[in-house]
């Protein structure tokens, strides 16, 4: 139950740290340009992940992100954080984390046991940037 309460926490604080300066309307549309590369370039993953789109992230925010999920057209349709369960048990804070877009219409937290990029146990939380953004990345 705590651990529940706590990524419901941390959701809803990574929402509300929209103000990381960066240029909001250079990340609308795919590719967001440097420092962003590619995860499909970077780990073996598939370049489109139903459900999650098109993976760009700086390698340097690496592994809580921001991952900028463009879908199919392109288009930035969310901002997702990958945060290693060890670490937050541990009491790592990932603070002041960048946000693709600061329009934000629904939050999703869930479990992933791992895979190439961030192969530890993590949450995934997703920031939708608009009301069709799940359904576009679910194609």
């Amino acid at each position: 139950m705590f651990r529940k309460i706590a990524l419901v926490s941390a959701a809803t604080m990574l929402g509300a740290c929209a103000a990381v300066a960066h240029d909001e309307p250079a990340l609308m549309q795919a590719p967001p340009g440097a420092p962003y590369q590619q995860v499909s370039e970077l780990v073996p993953l598939p370049d489109y992940i139903p459900g999650l789109g098109a993976l760009w992230v700086d390698p340097a925010t690496l592994p809580a992100g921001p991952f900028l999920a463009y879908d199919r057209d392109g288009r930035l349709s969310a901002t997702v954080y990958m945060t290693p369960l060890e670490a937050l048990r541990n009491g790592t804070a990932y603070d002041g984390l960048g946000i693709g877009a600061h329009n934000v219409s629904s939050v999703d937290v869930y479990h992933n046991a791992g895979h190439p990029g961030v192969d530890v146990p993590h949450a995934h939380v997703v920031l939708f940037h608009d009301e069709g953004a799940r359904a576009r990345l679910a194609e």
